[in-house]
């Protein structure tokens, strides 16, 4: 399976992969999907908001359990991040087919569309609108750098853009969502552990910082009279890097636009994201007022007009006390909750320790309406969104089996 996938949507020349939503390259992902669904005699299906669906059991059963993941990717990403929770998905169900087990509940395995949010600037596109935190008008206004809208990339790509919205039905059927993920950081390569569970995911979200100034001739313009939005930028980023280490976050301006965009010319606007993350909701909001205020200062020392919009947020994310519990049980994880140093064995024979995570997912958007835990994979580069993420085979197939123990625990009792 990962030999088959590795290749689709990989650039040749950064070696990375640009897997967005809505393109031939997701399609032949979503080919991929459907073709592992049919070959083991699932039910496949695609709900009204463009995610793919692999039924074991009957779709329409009360109280199934669900695992899986995304298989997009952000620019010149890594193979692991989204598509490893899909591959493991089949290859546990493989697993627990080889074990001869007997299903109780039904089991789903799920493809969420547009998890990274590449594309159209929003992550989680197909998880928030399933769960009703995204909007149908909110999501018809949604739109790439072509200016192509997501309901015009739908309907290209053969879904149909009218049937979007939520669906509370569908995640009424669900009893609990299991993803596994690669770990995006260190935690665990630190503390050798091949595999943990997740406690919580840490609050943040994408604020854009729109400095205005005005343009001019870049060799005959003095400095004295110059309205340089770049400087008030350039300043604002180093603030940010201040803040996040004296609160113990972290905040990144990692995506900027500038106009006009010439060498020899002296920007008028400058326009700059800001992503932002913390362990709790006081230290996030300290850090992005503190980012803002320093902002301002600089703008109105350079004579610079500046809006700051929040364009996304998500709350701190506890996952589901219970079901985390129950997997701590099944894999033998005996870590106190955000705990690292964990104890006990599971079908793996492995230590599964209890740790957090700043990084958002679709687990932590459905969390809000069904029971919903996460397991990580190690990963000794502890880097992400880049060719350079990577996970050890031995440690992937360690992930299986406790995600295969998972599911046995869940789905088969």
């Amino acid at each position: 399976m990962w030999r088959d996938l590795a290749p689709l949507g990989r650039h040749r020349d950064s070696g990375g992969y640009r897997r967005y939503a809505w393109t031939a390259a997701d399609a032949d992902c979503r080919a991929w999907f459907r073709q592992q669904a049919e070959t083991r005699g699932l039910a496949y299906e695609v709900d009204r908001n463009g995610n793919q669906w692999a039924w074991l059991g009957d779709p329409g059963a009360e109280d199934a359990v669900v695992t899986g993941s995304h298989l997009d990717s952000v620019p010149d990403g890594g193979a692991f991040d989204g598509p490893l929770g899909v591959v493991s998905s089949f290859a546990a169900l493989d697993e627990l087919l080889a074990r001869g087990v007997e299903f109780t509940r039904p089991l789903a395995l799920v493809n969420f569309g547009d998890e990274e949010g590449a594309r159209f600037g929003l992550a989680c596109v197909g998880s928030r609108l399933a769960a009703g935190q995204l909007t149908v008008e909110q999501a018809h206004r949604l739109t790439d750098a072509e200016g192509i809208t997501l309901p015009q990339a739908m309907e290209a790509a053969g879904h149909d853009p009218d049937a979007l919205g939520a669906d509370p039905e569908r995640l009424g059927r669900i009893g609990a969502f299991v993803e596994l993920h690669v770990e995006q950081g260190r935690a665990l390569d630190l503390s050798g552990d091949r595999v943990g569970l997740a406690s919580a995911i840490w609050p943040h979200g994408r604020w854009r910082f729109d400095f205005r100034g005005e343009a001019n001739h870049a060799g005959t313009t003095r400095l004295a009279d110059r309205r340089d939005p770049m400087l008030s930028y350039a300043e604002t980023v180093l603030a940010a890097r201040r803040e996040a280490e004296l609160a113990g976050a972290v905040a990144t301006f990692g995506k900027i636009s500038v106009e006009p965009n010439g060498v020899n010319a002296i920007p008028s606007l400058v326009r700059g994201w800001l992503d932002s993350r913390a362990a709790d909701q006081a230290t996030l909001d300290q850090v992005v007022e503190g980012v803002e205020r320093a902002a301002r200062g600089y703008a109105q020392a350079h004579g610079i007009d500046l809006d700051v919009v929040r364009e996304s947020f998500t709350p701190v994310v506890e996952f589901d006390h219970a079901l985390r519990d129950e997997l701590a049980r099944i894999l033998g994880a005996g870590a106190g909750v955000g705990d690292i140093a964990g104890a006990g064995g599971s079908g793996t024979g492995l230590r599964v320790p209890v740790l957090g995570t700043g990084a958002g997912h679709d687990a932590g958007i459905l969390s809000a309406s069904i029971p919903t835990a996460m397991l990580f994979v190690r990963n000794p580069t502890g880097v992400s969104h880049s060719p350079a993420e990577f996970a050890a085979e031995d440690d992937c197939v360690a992930g299986v089996l406790a995600l295969a123990d998972a599911l046995e625990g869940l789905a088969c009792r």
